[in-house]
C-alpha cells in the first residue's frame, strides 16, 4: 500500500453542504419520499423510528437544519441529516455525498 492510499481523502464540508442545498428538493424527495414541502420546510415521517404520520420531523429547505421534535434528534446541515438517515458518521456521509453530487476534492 502506498502512502497516498493511506492518507484520508480531504473533506470539503462547506462545498458538500452548498451542493446539497442546491439540490435539496430532489435529495429530500429521494431520501424521504413520503414527505412534502410546507412553506420553507420538508415535513416527513422519520424513517429511523416508528413514526406513524408526518409532522414532527422537519427539514428547513433554506438552511438544511433538521429536527425530530418528538425525539429531540436534530442537526445543523444536510450532511448531518444524510448521516442520521443512513446510520453513518459525518465523514463517511460527506464522502458519499461528494461522490453522489460530484463535489471536487
Amino acid at each position: 500500500m502506498t502512502i497516498e492510499m493511506q492518507r484520508p481523502r480531504h473533506i470539503r464540508f462547506a462545498a458538500v453542504s452548498a451542493a446539497c442545498l442546491a439540490h435539496l428538493p430532489e435529495l429530500l424527495a429521494t431520501w424521504l419520499p413520503d414527505g412534502r414541502r410546507v412553506g420553507n420546510e420538508w415535513v416527513a415521517r422519520n424513517p429511523r423510528r416508528d413514526d406513524r404520520r408526518p409532522g414532527s420531523f422537519k427539514i428547513n429547505m433554506r438552511t438544511g437544519r433538521w429536527g425530530d421534535f418528538a425525539t429531540g434528534d436534530a442537526g445543523g446541515d444536510v450532511v448531518g441529516l444524510y448521516a442520521y438517515l443512513n446510520g453513518l458518521g459525518q465523514i463517511e456521509a460527506a464522502r458519499e455525498l461528494m461522490d453522489k453530487l460530484g463535489v471536487a476534492r
